[in-house]
């Protein structure tokens, strides 16, 4: 069986005792049912993870806390998905499985055609819901570091302040992928629209701002399938 892996928010320490957030402490007992004396691994997103001890004494959890270990498995270049908020669990989706590709930073756009409005308290509860998938999925994966998530916003912000090379995902794009990743070097932004595509007034933002349009193979793809299909082709064709 595999050691079970917890994501602990407190910056974590060697060589001491802690006790674990009653959630993770809930999920270790009730869910996991695992005894005293386990070996579990921690990590504080911070980079590289620690090994640990579980003392269980009724519903508190405490940890015995080894040595740093410098263990981590993130991709060599800096990888940003820059997705049309979609939809219901489609969202949920492409955050789970952009975590276990090595996605370092998501940026939700409030597209124009996205059909999932948020904002208030609406939004910080699903930017919550998000992160809370990128832990899980963190845990599960074996990744020591987060992925960012940023507050959604329009497509000309989050298009502010990139680095490397930027890809914009349409079906009518000019450019092959492999032929478009010739000029990667470390910093790779891939771009993909909601449900409906991109409208026609992001599209023009995007040739202004000099952005590569690509399209992936012959077929169209969904919105929860076509960053992550990339994202993955990427990796693999960059040796990342």
């Amino acid at each position: 069986m595999p050691t079970a892996r917890f994501f602990c928010p407190s910056p974590l320490q060697a060589e001491r005792r802690i006790e674990l957030p009653q959630s993770l402490a809930h999920h270790a007992i009730r869910v996991l049912r695992l005894p005293s004396g386990t070996a579990v691994t921690l990590f504080d997103g911070r980079g590289g993870q620690y090994p640990a001890v579980l003392d269980i004494q009724g519903r508190t959890v405490l940890a015995d806390v080894g040595l740093h270990q410098a263990i981590d498995c993130e991709l060599r270049g800096q990888l940003t998905l820059i997705q049309g908020i979609a939809s219901g669990d489609k969202m949920d989706w492409v955050v789970e499985k952009a975590v276990e590709l090595g996605v370092g930073t998501l940026i939700p756009v409030a597209a124009e055609r996205s059909v999932l409005r948020l904002s208030g308290p609406r939004l910080e509860k699903r930017l919550a819901h998000w992160r809370a998938i990128v832990q899980a999925a963190s845990e599960q994966c074996g990744r020591n570091q987060l992925m960012r998530i940023r507050e959604p916003a329009p497509l000309r912000d989050s298009l502010e302040h990139l680095a490397g090379v930027s890809l914009f995902c349409h079906p009518d794009g000019d450019t092959d992928f492999p032929q478009a990743l010739r000029g990667v070097d470390d910093h790779l932004n891939l771009l993909v629209g909601p449900e409906g595509g991109w409208s026609p007034d992001e599209l023009a933002l995007a040739q202004r701002q000099g952005l590569q349009g690509v399209r992936f193979g012959p077929r169209v793809l969904r919105t929860e399938t076509a960053g992550l299909a990339m994202a993955a082709a990427a990796c693999a064709l960059l040796g990342w």
